[in-house]
């Protein structure tokens, strides 16, 4: 089953997402925002209780899209050279936010917070049985992730909103491959990319102690 125009496809994600790591385990920046683009459209589709977090990733998006069609677009090919080339010119605040608020370092911390979020929830609707909450589920896996970077006020309005989420198979039809049971087979196949990803992104973040960017 074809999704429509600019509506989410979960076979377009899984195939960005596969199309990120390299044989040498580098994270292509150009899938990885492709797989985003696909990922706003899924947020986009659920209405407006999720503004919050796919507006923020679309600026995220653009400005990662303007480094890596930019003059030193070849810096911004995979995530190792990007964090490389910018870390050695001195382009990433590190203490606090002043020269360089945009740095695709930080950009890019942003946007893998949010996928931790979408990794955990995706997950979980994948596993909850029919008729589990889906309200418990974003909600759980809001506060295992991106809770902790946003204000009481913002997670508090978060919370309330996800009161209002559909049933687990009303969601499952969002991802444009079929029935609930072809959706959860689909999402067995392309969660293990993004996690993937995720955790390469996780380690090398660690590795060079950007995790906790201003």
């Amino acid at each position: 089953m074809a999704a429509a125009p600019g509506a989410f496809s979960l076979r377009e994600v899984l195939a960005a997402f596969q199309a990120c790591v390299t044989e040498q385990r580098e994270v292509l920046l150009g899938p990885y925002l492709q797989g985003w683009r696909g990922l706003v459209r899924f947020l986009n589709g659920l209405g407006a209780i999720f503004s919050f977090i796919s507006k923020d990733a679309v600026t995220k998006i653009q400005i990662m899209e303007s480094y890596c069609s930019g003059e030193r677009r070849e810096e911004y090919r995979t995530l190792q050279s990007m964090v490389s080339y910018e870390l050695s010119r001195g382009l990433v605040d590190l203490q606090r936010r002043s020269s360089h608020p945009d740095s695709g370092c930080r950009t890019i911390l942003r946007l893998h917070r949010a996928l931790r979020w979408l990794q955990l929830f995706l997950e979980g609707l994948r596993t909850a049985r029919q008729d589990a909450s889906t309200s418990a589920i974003c909600t759980d896996s809001y506060n295992a992730s991106l809770a902790a970077y946003h204000p009481w006020v913002v997670r508090k309005a978060a919370v309330v909103a996800f009161c209002a989420l559909p049933s687990r198979d009303a969601f499952l039809e969002v991802m444009n491959v079929g029935g609930p049971e072809e959706a959860v087979e689909m999402l067995g196949d392309a969660l293990p990319h993004i996690r993937d990803v995720y955790g390469i992104t996780q380690e090398l973040y660690e590795q060079h102690c950007l995790l906790n960017l201003p």
